[in-house]
């Protein structure tokens, strides 16, 4: 079983930075398929980022250039830098896990088994 905890979310203004951390537990984040997916009111939860154990990654459209996702194995943790934030940035923030790659493709939500309780991000103008 696979335990993740969010944390680092917060309420900033347009063009500053924040870096969400999510802590495992159960499993070695090195060896799990691992991402970021935010939801907003009455929309679909969508993919954000993603890391591979291979560290390999992918980004969404929307915030490539602007956001590194990272694994730090000795924390044991994945994080996301997010920079020049934006108020359509404005979510809750999950963190996701699989211990092996999915058929569907990473960004898709619906591909991870373990999640987090979010953590919220609110950006103002």
């Amino acid at each position: 079983q696979v335990q993740l905890v969010e944390s680092g979310g917060d309420s900033v203004q347009a063009g500053g930075a924040l870096r969400l951390s999510c802590a495992a537990s159960g499993n070695s984040v090195s060896r799990l398929y691992m991402g970021w997916f935010r939801q907003a009111p009455g929309k679909e939860r969508e993919g954000v980022a993603t890391v591979d154990s291979d560290g390999s990654t992918s980004y969404a459209d929307s915030v490539k250039g602007r956001f590194t996702i990272s694994k730090d194995n000795a924390k044991n943790t994945m994080y996301l830098q997010m920079n020049s934030l934006k108020p359509e940035d404005t979510a809750m923030y999950y963190c996701a896990a699989n211990l092996f790659p999915s058929l569907r493709r990473v960004l898709d939500a619906r591909g991870y088994g373990y999640w987090g309780q979010g953590t919220q991000v609110t950006v103002s103008s």
